[in-house]
């Protein structure tokens, strides 16, 4: 099914790698985030009139507020309904609680959730309070609940100034799946702000593999500000590796990277084509 989006159609890389990736170069955050979400609604309401489960991959931060912001007006002054939607999130700290200022259910209603109608029992978020013993067999379920609903139809993604998506950091393999993982250092750094101190930042996190990701069947990632331009440029015109697991990328069948101009200034451009 393809979206009802109309603009020039996105420029694919010809990369020996990347048959199903595209970049699209957009003047601000706002437009990027307005045209995911815009897609979305559309998914949404063509698996509702299917009599459908739509089946989304979420992410946190900063970067993917805007979407969710404008999903909410579009619930609010469209009529979008997300009664058929079910959730999975990439990640989530660990160990913490659920009504931690910093935790990603938190995070999650706060930003979305609470403005919508989706059916609470839709929603999945990995637990951050689990017995450390009982992780292996959790991220086992949750891969197991994914696609037991279907698959991720679309799933939406970050990229870390590590090159990581969800939190799978430098180091992970194409073949990673749902596991607990000790964070990088920059990233912790990066979230310093958030726990006021990096003694407080959590070592641990347990998050979707990278072929987790790799199985959902669209991948919407979102990049935005100068300090992403280095690791956007590498992770899409540079090698597949492990030391930059955004690479895996390169091998899906549909992968649409949506960037600022800040974001974008050190791709060649005869990566995005022109600009949307």
């Amino acid at each position: 099914m393809s979206s009802t989006l109309e603009s020039p159609a996105p420029f694919n890389h010809p990369s020996k790698h990347t048959s199903g990736l595209s970049v699209l170069r957009l003047a601000d955050a706002g437009e990027a985030s307005k045209r995911v979400a815009r897609e979305i609604g559309s998914l949404i309401r063509h698996r509702a009139a299917e009599h459908r489960n739509c089946v989304l991959g979420l992410a946190t931060g900063s970067t993917p507020i805007r979407v969710y912001r404008e999903l909410v007006r579009m619930h609010r002054e469209e009529g979008l309904s997300f009664h058929n939607v079910v959730t999975f999130n990439l990640d989530e700290y660990f160990p913490i609680k659920p009504d931690a200022a910093q935790s990603y259910v938190r995070f999650m209603n706060e930003h979305l959730f609470d403005h919508i109608d989706i059916v609470r029992a839709n929603v999945h978020i990995p637990k951050g309070t689990i017995e450390l013993e009982a992780v292996p067999g959790y991220c086992r379920d949750y891969d197991e609940l994914i696609a037991s609903t279907g698959g991720i139809d679309l799933q939406l993604l970050g990229i870390g100034r590590t090159g990581h998506i969800g939190f799978n950091e430098p180091g992970a393999t194409k073949d990673t799946r749902t596991r607990l993982v000790k964070l990088d250092n920059l990233t912790r750094l990066d979230a310093v702000k958030d726990f006021g101190g990096m003694e407080h930042v959590p070592l641990l996190a347990i998050t979707m593999g990278v072929d987790s990701i790799l199985q959902s069947r669209r991948i919407r990632l979102l990049a935005f500000g100068e300090h992403k331009a280095d690791i956007v440029q590498r992770a899409i015109e540079g090698r597949m590796t492990s030391t930059i697991p955004a690479s895996f990328l390169q091998t899906h069948r549909d992968v649409q990277y949506l960037l600022d101009d800040a974001a974008a200034e050190c791709l060649s451009q005869s990566t995005y084509g022109e600009t949307v």
